[in-house]
């Protein structure tokens, strides 16, 4: 079967191999359609921590079954299944507290073991759902969804409250959507303003502002000076990161969805002053997955894909998926 590797930063290759072989626990799978995030680009630029080459990259997937075994969801031969991408061990501390997506031994198809950019891979049947009532596009943006919805179950958004999410990549435009389909108002930060259009127009954020035009004095103007009870970093940009205190309300949630390499620095008593409450929010759980299957018909899929390209076509394309005046929110390939 034909696979893709990233055999290093900047170089794909198309290979060949034998089929997998699926164990007594696992399916064995038909790749059907792979999102590309932004972990696959960082993979490809060079700048994805903790990553070893060569590495097949690929975890937003689109699978139907081949083969599978006895499992506790029914599913069968012929089934669509999206894929729960992170593997836990089952046994450590945040496992038995259910908290698997910060497993303490996590590995993530195509980031620590090797992902679905191939025609066939075999899968844990835990770690799948049954997606029979979904597109190969509505399955394929079910695991970047996800995470916004962790993010919102952890920030417990409640309906008419005034939220800010900060970033309007694919987690964040997934953030402001979800959060909506919770009750709550929208006001959307980037600076990249064909993001927020889509944003405003698209996805329907209540409020949309350029984090270069006055975001405080807007924010505060908005909220008759409360400010927003939860605020959203789905940028992982440091001074975004370090920034995001000022848009909340005393007594709110700050919520790093996005991740930065380095150290952040908050100023003590502005936090203090708030009793702010800072959470991360890691990855996505079943409850999150089976969430966002139920509510992705509210979701406008077709305009959330805007790049799409066959496999064999997928490294001739990729390099373009890393600048940002190609106007990509989310690309996708077919297999």
């Amino acid at each position: 079967m034909k696979y893709i590797v990233c055999e290093k930063p900047g170089e794909f290759l198309l290979k060949e191999k034998p089929a997998p072989i699926r164990k007594n626990n696992e399916a064995l799978l038909k790749v059907k359609k792979v999102g590309v995030c932004g972990t696959d680009l960082h993979a490809y630029s060079g700048n994805q921590a903790f990553f070893k080459y060569p590495r097949i990259l690929g975890h937003e997937l689109a699978t139907e079954v081949l083969e599978i075994g006895d499992n506790q969801r029914g599913i069968k031969a012929g089934d669509k299944v999206v894929i729960m991408p992170y593997i836990s061990c089952g046994q450590c501390i945040a496992c038995r507290n259910g908290k698997t997506n910060c497993c303490t031994n996590i590995e993530v198809l195509g980031v620590h073991t090797d992902g679905g950019m191939q025609e066939e891979i075999t899968v844990r049947t835990d770690l799948l759902l049954p997606a029979n009532q979904l597109s190969h596009d509505e399955m394929a943006i079910v695991e970047p969804l996800a995470i916004g919805a962790h993010a919102i179950r952890r920030a417990n958004i409640q309906p008419n409250e005034i939220v800010v999410v900060v970033g309007c990549g694919p987690i964040g435009i997934g953030i402001v959507k979800l959060a909506q389909i919770a009750g709550a108002k929208v006001i959307a930060l980037d600076t990249n303003n064909n993001r927020l259009e889509y944003t405003k127009n698209e996805i329907g954020a209540d409020y949309v502002l350029n984090v270069l035009d006055n975001p405080v004095e807007k924010i505060s103007e908005i909220t008759n000076g409360d400010m927003a009870t939860a605020v959203f970093d789905a940028t992982g940009h440091k001074g975004a990161l370090e920034t995001g205190p000022d848009y909340m309300a005393y007594g709110g949630r700050y919520v790093l969805v996005g991740l930065s390499k380095g150290e952040l620095v908050f100023t003590h008593p502005k936090i203090h002053a708030k009793e702010t409450t800072i959470m991360c929010s890691r990855n996505a759980t079943l409850e999150d997955f089976e969430h966002v299957i139920d509510v992705l018909h509210q979701f406008p899929t077709t305009s959330f894909i805007t790049h799409n390209v066959g496999f064999t076509e997928m490294i001739n394309n990729f390099d373009s998926w890393t600048k940002p005046e190609t106007g990509v929110i989310k690309a996708t390939i077919d297999f």
